[in-house]
């Protein structure tokens, strides 16, 4: 079965699909450059800080987007590198809040419930989008939507803290409950010791490496279906605005549901005693790089088939939220307090995907753009899940590392010999404790 081509509506700029991939990939420039000085930062000083100047940069770039689009392509390419070194802190720094947050009995949900809050926030926006754009013009989306995100700077300011002491609002018994499962004390400022980053041991240990692996591949997908996913279904369904809106918005929803319900699962069985940290994590990190393997194996030889490719798009779409409670979390399970300098390194690294994908995908579409292009990018993209699943699956781990316990600046003993910091200490027995605080509630 095959469609005729239709007459798609295009956006009021004339750009090359080449501009195109540059533009998308821009935003990738910036997000690089911050990774590793905000998550440095955010360890060091405050996430909570961090995390609301990141947003706040995309606020004013956000608001400023139509004018500079409608000055010239250079200065609408600025607003999007600086809209990637404010978005590049965000995961550092929410690595940090994890790690003073999240008891380890609850990691993996809690984890998918903030970062799953991607896909939530791509269906909204992409729903809404349309609606602005049919209803009030496209700038009106930069207007509307930086004037929502200014409100939830309000909000994050007043609301957030950087652990459970020094938050104003949460009950007492819920302080001590999560005090308690990471065995920090009430007055305990462990998390703000300035510990020295052991490189050597980083760079030598392989669970890291695993976790860099299976990041930098993974995200060769999951940036090819949100970034590119609209031009597919553009290009080779022959979807209208409108029907792709709807159809590439669903998919993130239900990855938002299935993400959440598979974390809470792996962590019920982890606090039973069913399965390991380690086994939990390779689960999901094998459910996001395996299934969506076979689907775009299928997605490249089934042409213009509408319903098929747009089921099993979603499919692929939905397995990919496993990443959320798998090798994403992986970080806060091995070095708790280098948790933001760890993810920062893998998303540096896997940052590159996102600069490649858009190009790779604009200069092969841009002679031809039906699906004969896209085997070539689904195929590429099917091989570097293999890799994923094999080097994460051989070398993972779910076990805290033994270069996470170093000392603090200043803090060695008489004889010269480090000492552990409290910060060490808390994580060395936070499963242990926080199972033993499940049982007796």
């Amino acid at each position: 079965m095959s469609y005729n081509c239709k007459k798609f509506q295009d956006g009021p700029f004339i750009w090359s699909t080449t501009e195109q991939g540059t533009m998308l990939s821009a935003y990738f420039w910036g997000y690089l450059v911050a990774q590793l000085p905000g998550g440095r930062v955010a360890e060091l000083f405050s996430a909570k800080w961090v995390m609301f100047f990141s947003v706040a940069i995309n606020v004013i770039c956000t608001l400023l987007t139509p004018l500079m689009a409608e000055l010239h392509f250079g200065a609408m390419l600025t607003m999007r590198i600086l809209e990637g070194i404010g978005g590049g802190v965000t995961f550092p720094a929410m690595h940090v809040m994890l790690a003073h947050w999240a008891p380890p009995s609850e990691r993996g949900t809690i984890s998918s419930i903030v970062y799953a809050g991607t896909a939530l926030g791509t269906v909204i926006l992409m729903l809404v989008s349309g609606v602005i754009a049919g209803g009030y013009g496209w700038a009106a989306i930069f207007y509307i939507e930086g004037a929502v995100c200014a409100i939830w700077l309000i909000l994050w300011a007043v609301f957030t803290a950087d652990s459970p002491n020094e938050h104003w609002l949460i009950s007492e018994e819920e302080r001590e409950y999560i005090n308690s499962s990471l065995n920090t004390g009430k007055g305990s400022n462990s998390e703000k010791k300035k510990l020295q980053v052991p490189w050597k041991n980083v760079w030598k240990s392989l669970p890291f490496w695993a976790i860099l692996v299976a990041h930098t591949c993974s995200n060769w997908g999951w940036y090819m279906v949100l970034i590119e996913l609209p031009y597919y279904m553009k290009s080779v369904l022959k979807f209208k605005i409108a029907e792709n809106a709807v159809l590439t918005a669903l998919p993130f929803f239900i990855m938002w549901i299935f993400s959440i319900g598979l974390s809470k699962t792996l962590d019920t069985l982890r606090t039973k005693g069913k399965i390991t940290t380690t086994i939990s994590r390779k689960i999901a990190t094998l459910i996001a790089s395996v299934i969506p393997m076979v689907c775009f194996i299928v997605l490249s030889y089934i042409g213009c088939r509408r319903l098929w490719a747009t089921v099993l798009m979603t499919v692929a779409i939905t397995s990919v939220g496993g990443m959320f409670c798998g090798f994403l979390s992986n970080h806060i399970d091995i070095a708790p307090n280098f948790a933001g300098t760890l993810v920062a390194i893998t998303n540096s690294i896997a940052t590159i995907p996102g600069i490649v994908v858009p190009v790779f995908v604009g200069k092969l579409t841009a002679t031809d753009p039906t699906i004969a292009s896209w085997r070539i990018i689904f195929w590429t993209t099917v091989c570097l899940y293999v890799i994923e699943a094999i080097v994460y699956t051989v070398f993972g781990s779910g076990e805290m590392q033994d270069w996470n316990k170093v000392e603090s600046q200043n803090n060695d003993d008489a004889e010269g010999q480090p000492l552990k910091s409290s910060s060490n200490q808390s994580y060395d027995t936070a499963d242990k404790t926080s199972n033993a605080t499940l049982e007796v509630k």
